[in-house]
């Protein structure tokens, strides 16, 4: 390319993505007041399906040298952005449930937790995701030192995106188990809102390293040029550091 402008070409990924973004959001609201969960499921692989192929475009984009230096930097502004906007989202979670826990309203006993529940034991479960987690950020970790020296990350992507998985079913495994559910009162609610919305940004996260180990299989990354890995890394960093303010305050804490 002889200019420093990304100029896109005609796309419908972003208009199929606001639509199943959309029906996605619509149908977890189904599911929470009928227990729907098909269409969740439905709108959920539909909006997987479509931002893997267009990250395939995207990745196709950069194998035929439209990504300059100067567009890898917008890329990077934007997923600076976007960070940001994930922080300010889990933000507003905590300043919720801190608002709820700090301040208990005189229905809830004025105390935090409510009387009567039977709280998940941080020290079980959660404690073990915590370790998965930490584990598969030092994994990640490994594996972009590696591709900083040139040397092979097959291995440590690997366990990574098994930790990533591992830590999922685990996540789905307490929710199963525990005795309360988001119907029960403000800690019910605010409990699988933040736990749930972080595990579907693991579950995102870890398919995002999942497509770019891919890519690493295909030989489209080395050792000065690997930015879709790079922001993958970025985010399962931040899933990790969300989920530790979650295990002390909504788990330990609230023990």
């Amino acid at each position: 390319m002889f200019h420093n402008f990304h100029i896109l070409s005609l796309s419908s990924y972003a208009f199929n993505l606001f639509f199943a973004s959309a029906g996605m959001l619509s149908s977890l609201v189904m599911f929470f007041k009928f227990g729907l969960y098909e269409l969740f499921i439905f709108t959920l692989f539909s909006v997987l399906f479509i931002s893997f192929a267009w990250g395939k475009d995207i990745a196709m984009e950069g194998l035929s040298g439209y990504h300059n230096f100067f567009v890898m930097d917008g890329f990077k502004f934007g997923v600076i952005l976007f960070v940001f906007s994930e922080f300010m989202f889990f933000f507003c979670i905590f300043w919720t449930f801190f608002d709820a826990a700090l301040v208990p309203v005189h229905e809830l006993g004025e105390t935090w937790s409510p009387f009567g529940m039977h709280l998940v034991n941080p020290f079980g479960v959660p404690l073990l995701n915590t370790i998965i987690l930490l584990s598969s950020g030092v994994t990640v970790t490994w594996a972009h030192h590696n591709l900083l020296s040139n040397k092979s990350c097959t291995t440590s992507m690997v366990l990574t995106c098994l930790l990533a998985a591992y830590f999922t079913g685990i996540q789905l495994m307490e929710y199963m188990e525990a005795s309360f559910s988001i119907a029960d009162g403000v800690f019910g609610s605010i409990f699988y809102l933040s736990t749930g919305f972080h595990g579907i940004h693991v579950l995102c996260g870890g398919l995002f390293l999942a497509f770019n180990f891919l890519r690493l299989l295909k030989n489209h990354f080395n050792y000065n040029h690997h930015l879709g890995l790079e922001f993958a890394i970025l985010y399962w960093h931040f899933v990790d550091v969300v989920w530790l303010f979650l295990f002390v305050f909504v788990y330990w804490w609230s023990y």
